[in-house]
């Protein structure tokens, strides 16, 4: 019995006990201070009116003492009492559910699709790949006001405990091709036995906030255990290792020795204060520019009077040959003598994991702080100046910020570039709503949170077909559909979609240098670059 029944059975009765009291007080009233005999039901009758005001009055002419219209100014109040009482507390809760959204409890005629337990930002960002490839999913929200709103937003949603077997049941989970469990760490694990009791053979994949609890998630039965924060780390410090050198590093491989990677342009670089067309990239090093971000804002393809910046980052293309000497064309000359010193402020699974990595690398590396964690180098508040500076941020290459807060992280931001308006700062957000902040205050690259735990996910459930998980923009591979028979310059798929064809794969070889008037095949694989949007955009015009 829900709620709402609940209480409207105890106001049924409570409101039977006081009509039936006042009942037995007016006949007694009636009898002895206006000497009439009453039968009782009539009496009952006289409540009843006066309670409900449909027949009020109708024995008003026998009210001559007053004890008895005392009595009938009570119940006149404590009538409409009632009545004010059973609107907000009765009548309102059920014209709000009689109108509300009533999520579904199970999905019908789905299957090869993705069930999700439950709904995140980052989950918000697995939908938008799975749409990308057409990939039925379920999202399995116990909240049921959640689940409502969901179906509100258009999100294909139940509303059921996605502990239970008959839950799990009724969204088809023994024809799904994988299960994503993010609810919490203990949460997680009760999902996956029950889900590998249910259907042995799905792929369960999910989430811990706590790494060592990702031991007891694989007891459970989980394929893939992913610790987020650890995630988000690793790719913070893959842009460390590849931002402080010379050398181009985390490049999503196309095809043997052709590349697409993202190129921060450094102040102090040749490349600051020129157009793209006055910069000559493609003249001078063979290497295609086929997207940018411009503070935090990326364009596809950019104009060729676009003007870069120290917050500039390029999306390029090419070999390692034409990619190398672009990548020095974006570092200064003061960064080159200074690189390899790196600060990073927050000591978390983030920071820790960023250390960890590049301390690997052998690059040197300061740790800052509030607390007196193991491996902490300077104990301080990282937004105060003395404490940066301390920790040799006006000398540094990079600053990490690993902080907790997006508040705080976008403060730190401001502190630092304040202090070093040369140095690169690499920030990671929890919020995606924080990244455009962080660009404005002066971060040189941010990664959200959801955005690279949505991705990675998808990465996992489609088997890399999706090439990178970490960047701002997705490199995918589609098969061609309707631009069979189409050349690049015929279907203009810049104008129409905002994405570039960086390679098409033809019987197993990768051609990367596309002409205008290349010709889609069938059976051609055409691999394409650009923001998720732009990408959804291609998939529904042409896969």
């Amino acid at each position: 019995m829900d709620t709402w029944q609940r209480r409207t059975g105890y106001y049924l009765l409570a409101l039977g006990g006081i009509m039936l009291g006042y009942a037995l007080v007016y006949h007694w009233a009636m009898s002895t201070f206006e000497g009439i005999d009453r039968t009782f039901l009539r009496s009952l009758q006289i409540v009843v009116e006066t309670f409900t005001t449909t027949g009020f009055g109708s024995d008003a002419s026998s009210w001559d003492t007053w004890q008895t219209n005392l009595l009938v100014i009570v119940m006149d109040l404590t009538g409409v009492v009632l009545i004010f009482l059973a609107l907000p507390v009765l009548l309102f809760p059920l014209f709000e559910e009689t109108i509300s959204t009533t999520p579904p409890t199970a999905a019908e005629d789905v299957e090869d699709h993705v069930v999700i337990c439950a709904y995140s930002p980052r989950i918000d960002m697995l939908i938008d790949e799975l749409d990308v490839f057409e990939v039925p999913y379920v999202v399995l929200e116990p909240d049921r006001d959640r689940a409502a709103e969901l179906v509100e937003e258009g999100v294909e949603v139940v509303h059921g405990d996605p502990e239970s077997m008959e839950t799990l049941e009724a969204v088809n989970l023994g024809s799904a091709r994988a299960l994503v469990a993010d609810v919490d760490d203990s949460t997680n694990a009760s999902i996956v036995l029950t889900a590998k009791a249910a259907a042995p053979d799905v792929r369960c994949i999910t989430f811990v906030e706590d790494p060592d609890i990702a031991t007891y998630h694989r007891y459970a039965g989980a394929d893939q255990v992913y610790s987020p924060r650890r995630l988000i780390g690793e790719s913070l410090a893959s842009k460390v290792t590849t931002g402080i050198t010379a050398e181009v590093g985390d490049a999503v491989e196309i095809g043997e020795d052709f590349e697409i990677v993202e190129l921060p342009v450094m102040a102090g670089s040749e490349l600051v204060g020129e157009t793209i067309a006055e910069s000559g990239i493609r003249e001078r090093t063979g290497a295609n520019v086929i997207g940018a971000w411009f503070r935090g804002e990326f364009v596809s393809p950019p104009s060729l009077d676009a003007r870069l910046d120290e917050q500039t980052i390029l999306l390029v293309a090419g070999h390692e040959r034409q990619l190398e000497p672009l990548k020095e064309m974006t570092l200064s000359e003061k960064r080159r003598r200074r690189r390899g010193h790196v600060v990073i402020c927050g000591h978390g699974e983030v920071g820790s994991t960023v250390k960890e990595r590049v301390t690997a690398e052998g690059v040197p590396c300061t740790t800052v702080d509030k607390e007196d964690y193991e491996g902490v180098d300077i104990v301080g508040d990282v937004t105060e100046k003395d404490v940066l500076r301390e920790a040799g941020v006006d000398e540094a290459s990079t600053v990490i910020l690993a902080l907790s807060s997006d508040t705080m992280t976008i403060f730190a931001a401001l502190v630092v570039r304040q202090l070093n308006p040369e140095v690169e700062i690499i920030a990671r957000a929890d919020q995606t709503e924080s990244v455009r902040k962080l660009y404005q205050a002066g971060a040189d690259y941010v990664l959200a949170l959801a955005t690279v735990s949505g991705r990675m996910l998808a990465s996992t459930i489609f088997e890399e077909d999706i090439i990178s998980y970490d960047k701002q923009v997705e490199v995918v591979r589609f098969e061609p559909g309707q631009l069979v028979g189409e050349t690049l310059a015929g279907a203009d798929i810049r104008a129409e979609t905002g994405c570039t064809v960086i390679a098409v794969e033809r019987n197993g070889a990768v051609i990367t240098d596309l002409a205008p008037e290349f010709e889609i095949q069938e059976g051609d694989d055409v691999i394409v670059a650009g923001p998720d949007e732009n990408i959804t955009e291609f998939a529904a015009r042409y896969d």
